[in-house]
């Protein structure tokens, strides 16, 4: 998949393109049929697919105080668009001058940055442009006058319910796994880079690896069985989620931190990817952190078991 910034970045030639819009948060089972229309599209019209999407959720610059914990970081949500078998994407620089321009001018500036435009695929309640004074009826108006063919895809149902990204927050945030996976298409998995932790983990005999997780849902604290993703390579882990309370701190804080399993290395700095497998436990306070070595040595051989 070729990373553009501009429609202009594409070369086209004389081929059309077929676009996927949307933020896709989660690339659920909703905006997966968004993406596969536009790349089946493609394939019919010799056409190049392109997903147009954002670098970061439009809701951080027009209401802040609203914006939603996101199921994804940027590079995850961008490698499960190319999974699918699109061509490009468009990463658009969501600012405040950009939330200004009204969706009319928008669309009208794809089709110029494109050459031609074939189709445009998005979800049926869409919306876009200043004041979100865009949508599917605004597409189809325009691609009248731009010739351009409009998909507005209904949602994706599941167990009688449209399928969404506020639907898998909550999902996750509840500690329901599962829904979560049927609703997204794939297990649930946190990324983020590590960072540099406090140690403590290695001074008990399991150093561990910390993430920055902010800015992304996180499910319920505990104990979990994992795999943990370093480019190429699946380690077995188990993961933390919590303020670790054996440990005193004066400030206790929120901690996202893996032990993988037979595994020896320096991460600081690299991206970590972790997909969840079972809950093994609540959160608990020990009496000492010899009891507390103890259980984290029953919660990896627990966790042996499940792999």
């Amino acid at each position: 998949m070729k990373l553009i910034h501009k429609p202009d970045d594409l070369i086209n030639g004389d081929r059309k393109a077929c676009l996927a819009i949307g933020m896709f948060d989660g690339v659920h089972l909703g905006h997966q049929q968004v993406l596969r229309q536009a790349i089946e599209d493609s394939h019919r019209h010799e056409a190049r697919s392109v997903a147009v999407t954002f670098d970061r959720h439009p809701a951080t610059v027009i209401a802040p105080g609203r914006a939603p914990a996101l199921l994804q970081t940027r590079a995850q949500r961008l490698h499960a668009i190319e999974s699918l078998g699109i061509d490009a994407a468009l990463l658009i620089k969501f600012d405040k001058a950009f939330s200004c321009k009204p969706g009319a001018e928008f669309v009208r500036e794809l089709a110029d940055g494109f050459g031609t435009i074939h189709s445009i695929c998005v979800g049926v309640n869409f919306a876009f442009g200043h004041k979100r004074d865009g949508n599917v009826d605004l597409l189809r108006t325009l691609g009248q006058a731009l010739s351009f063919h409009v998909h507005g895809l209904r949602a994706v149902s599941l167990d009688g319910q449209a399928v969404s990204s506020t639907r898998i927050r909550d999902a996750v945030r509840d500690g329901r796994l599962d829904d979560a996976g049927q609703m997204l298409g794939r297990t649930f998995a946190i990324e983020g880079t590590v960072i540099e932790g406090e140690r403590q983990g290695r001074e008990l005999g399991f150093p561990t690896a910390n993430l920055n997780t902010d800015g992304l849902v996180l499910p319920p604290n505990g104990v979990y069985a994992a795999h943990a993703r370093l480019g190429q390579e699946t380690h077995r882990a188990v993961l933390n989620i919590g303020l670790r309370p054996t440990l005193a701190s004066p400030e206790p804080a929120l901690q996202v931190e893996a032990h993988l399993l037979d595994f020896n290395g320096e991460l600081y700095g690299q991206a970590l990817e972790i997909e969840l497998v079972e809950r093994l436990r609540d959160e608990q306070r020990f009496g000492s952190t010899d009891e507390l070595a103890t259980q984290i040595s029953r919660d990896i051989e627990r966790a042996r078991t499940l792999f």
